[in-house]
């Protein structure tokens, strides 16, 4: 009989402490220090870990086939340009009054003043040097057209895969609200279903619902996922992801952050942090791609700017384009910060959130 008690409390001793039952059981990752590297003769932190082959969730969600086309979903962008477009195409002549129009048309699409002040700052050169007739206003608008796709002449759009041994990373971040969780979902749905091994790191651990999010998105993907205790060190959720990724064979992390906003510096300073451990070894880091929302508009470019500073952003995913008539804002983010549009999100769909095409793009905002 004392046996007995003894292997049942022993049972109940190893539940209590954390092993993984089920899709809710968690346990507190163990805090990291400021170079991001566990303590001396600590444990590793260990987090649960949930997998939809393993909690018996629903088949993997298939992205629907087809993809949204561009002019369908910026209807918003291209109506607030066309009017101005239509009156240039009707003038016999180009004059300042064409140029107020066009300048007027950009800023109000938030393009900003200073690209929009380049831009035809450049139509005005070809006029003055003769590449452009005063008398051919169709052909200013193609000029207009032509610059704004040439701004994205070398820019790389497709996310980046690690060469070699160890898992990819990629670290998105970005303010409350943009659509960080459902981003990351909708790629691990794409990614796994084109074969590559994903592991969901829910590094927001200061708001349950990003988490319980976030494990909704790995049961319809059919990918694992990280997670630790309310408000535990988001550093340690993300470095045992990685483990976890590497002890697995799966190729692929994709690691959540806590919303915060930009001007905190404290805040933007446990962001530096968490980068510093999802670029520690094995894991490899390629991207860290900043969620906007498009609707924010010149926001944007602030956003960006100063998250760049703080944790080198790679590339820009751009959710709530088809939203807003304020599409002009990836070409002021690209002209003022030279940082590529890697995804744009163009309705709720899984496949609405789509590679960035800028011939595509401006062409749909010309009509």
């Amino acid at each position: 009989m004392t046996l007995v008690i003894v292997l049942v409390v022993a049972v109940v001793l190893a539940v209590s402490g954390g092993l993984v039952v089920g899709t809710r059981s968690r346990r507190r990752g163990a805090a990291l220090p400021e170079d991001g590297a566990p303590h001396p003769g600590a444990p590793q932190p260990t987090v649960p870990v949930t997998t939809a082959a393993e909690t018996e969730t629903s088949p993997t969600l298939e992205v629907e086939a087809g993809r949204p086309v561009l002019r369908d979903r910026l209807g918003r962008a291209r109506g607030l340009l066309a009017g101005y477009f239509d009156q240039v195409r009707g003038r016999k002549a180009i004059d300042e009054a064409t140029f107020e129009e066009l300048e007027e048309a950009l800023i109000l699409a938030d393009v900003g003043v200073t690209t929009t002040t380049r831009v035809l700052g450049d139509i005005r050169d070809k006029l003055r040097s003769g590449v452009l007739s005063a008398t051919d206003p169709p052909a200013l608008l193609q000029a207009l057209q032509d610059d704004l796709i040439s701004m994205f002449e070398g820019d790389v759009e497709s996310l980046a895969y690690a060469d070699g041994d160890g898992p990819t990373v990629w670290l998105f971040v970005g303010v409350n609200g943009v659509g960080k969780t459902t981003t990351i979902g909708k790629l691990a749905l794409r990614e796994m279903q084109s074969g590559r091994g994903v592991v969901l790191a829910a590094g927001d651990t200061f708001r349950a619902a990003a988490g319980e999010q976030l494990e909704s998105w790995a049961e319809r993907a059919g990918a694992r996922i990280v997670r630790g205790s309310d408000g535990a060190d988001p550093s340690s959720v993300i470095f045992d992801a990685v483990q976890h990724a590497a002890s697995r064979g799966a190729g692929l992390v994709l690691a959540d952050t806590a919303g915060r906003l930009h001007t905190k510096v404290n805040l933007m300073d446990e962001l530096r942090k968490v980068r510093r451990v999802a670029e520690r070894p094995p894991g490899q880091l390629t991207e860290v791609l900043l969620v906007l929302d498009a609707t924010t508009g010149q926001n944007g470019v602030v956003q960006a700017r100063q998250f760049t500073e703080a944790v080198g952003v790679t590339g820009i995913v751009l959710t709530k384009l088809d939203g807003t008539a304020k599409g002009g804002v990836v070409l002021a983010i690209r002209s003022e910060l030279g940082l590529p549009i890697k995804l744009v999100g163009v309705g709720e769909a899984p496949a609405d959130l789509v590679p960035f095409d800028p011939v595509e793009f401006v062409s749909a905002l010309f009509g």
